[in-house]
């Protein structure tokens, strides 16, 4: 069974995202804040770091540089999830080091194929 760190500050989306997981067999790891996804990425070393962009204390660009200065999470997947798709946003998103990028709201089956590729094969994916 895989673990997912789900870092996502909106209780609906989290809910959304964490019921697709689960239902699909996946353990969730879940937190609102991207301080306390970095520090349970440390502690939990999960198989894949769902993260906002947008967060109520550091961003999820910044707690994605904090996650790839730890060499224990380097093979970590970490996928970008939100509303913002304006194409600087993208641009930039992409360019931080974001192995993808998950636009909200969710489409189920692009979703579950991304969850699933990233899993099983990693950053390579």
């Amino acid at each position: 069974m895989s673990t997912i760190l789900i870092v996502e500050d909106n209780a609906m989306n989290l809910k959304l995202v964490r019921d697709i997981l689960e239902h699909a067999g996946h353990s969730t790891l879940e937190t609102a804040s991207g301080e306390e996804g970095v520090r349970l990425a440390s502690a939990r070393r999960p198989d894949l770091v769902l993260m906002d962009i947008q967060l109520p204390d550091i961003d999820g660009i910044e707690a994605l540089r904090l996650i790839r200065a730890d060499a224990m999470l380097d093979a970590v997947p970490v996928l970008a999830v939100s509303a913002s798709v304006m194409p600087e946003d993208l641009r930039q998103i992409v360019a931080c080091g974001f192995d993808a990028y998950v636009t909200k709201p969710i489409a189920l089956k692009p979703f579950q194929a991304m969850v699933r590729r990233f899993l099983k094969h990693g950053r390579s994916a």
